[in-house]
């Protein structure tokens, strides 16, 4: 594993961190406390110490999974990042909560369901600008890290153009941006990126794999099943990124590579992504994850020299 400091703080994270989204039941898997478990434990084994979460992937459910593992576990050697912003009702049904109050309390009940006394990265999630252009918010998130409740604070935008709330980032005390970034998704690059890097700002990259589609397992005649995240996308977009995906496999992926390793190395060429956060079902997964690393350059700007 090789990692990177994380902008500005003191955090040193793997380039390869754990998405956990599916912990909360939304890509149509209802995981066990064995099977979250199981994909830590793997995690840990790769040498791989960020992961992700939020208050609303299922309600605090992954959080849980996390915080129940966590117990086993020496609590500085991970770095445990999640986010505010959102009630989980039901699968895609959540309500949004973004008053100074109302986020102090969601902090709470996720240092709970995490049961640790901290968080290393406090993450507004992709909320509206006139929600992040609330003072006391900040303000009040300010104490929290002052308390020690929280290490450092970072902004998971909503649209991959928000250049808004990444230009403000410095003014509220965010030391990271939490983005969709992979290779047909590219928008970062134009105005997000820059910007990042001029306020030395940490960089999470989710959604590396284009939700599985650059995984390479799909062709453009592909479907999913009902319970599957991905049979909510618009069919004919769907269609045309799994054409692009195919162009790309032939024209740009080195031969006898396998595509989402090639797809996760790509992301972390660039000079302002510190880390790639795929989702994975697995154990097997993780593994698969882990091994981009080989093929991640030790020269990036935030590289961790031994």
């Amino acid at each position: 594993m090789k990692y990177r400091r994380l902008g500005s703080t003191d955090l040193q994270v793997s380039v390869i961190g754990v998405g956990t989204w599916q912990f909360g039941g939304e890509w149509g898997l209802s995981y066990s406390q064995q099977e979250a478990t199981a994909v830590l434990d793997t995690a840990k084994d790769e040498g791989i110490n960020l992961i992700d979460t939020a208050e609303c992937y299922g309600d605090h459910t992954s959080e849980q999974f996390i915080g129940q593992w966590l117990r086993s576990q020496k609590r500085d050697d991970w770095v445990i990042a999640t986010k505010f912003g959102h009630t989980f009702h039901h699968n895609f049904d959540r309500t949004n909560h973004w008053s100074a109050d109302e986020v102090v309390k969601q902090l709470e009940d996720s240092l709970r369901s995490l049961q640790t006394d901290y968080v290393d990265l406090y993450q507004f999630h992709s909320g509206p600008d006139e929600m992040f252009d609330n003072e006391e918010l900040w303000t009040k998130l300010d104490k929290q890290v002052q308390a020690g409740k929280i290490r450092n604070l970072g902004i998971s935008i909503g649209s991959n153009q928000n250049i808004h709330q990444t230009d403000a980032s410095t003014k509220v005390n965010a030391k990271s941006i939490q983005v969709v970034y992979n290779r047909l998704e590219r928008q970062p690059e134009a105005e997000v990126f820059p910007s990042c890097i001029r306020q030395d700002l940490g960089v999470l990259a989710r959604v590396p794999l284009a939700s599985g589609y650059l995984s390479g397992k799909y062709k453009p005649d592909s479907t999913f099943a009902e319970n599957d995240v991905r049979s909510r996308h618009d069919r004919e977009q769907t269609r045309k990124k799994l054409e692009e995906v195919a162009r790309i496999q032939r024209e740009e992926v080195p031969e006898n590579m396998d595509m989402a390793t090639w797809a996760l190395a790509w992301c972390l060429k660039h000079d302002a992504v510190t880390c790639v956060i795929p989702g994975c079902k697995n154990p097997e997964q993780v593994r698969k994850n882990a091994l981009t690393a080989q093929y991640v350059s030790e020269e990036h700007p935030q590289a961790v020299r031994a």
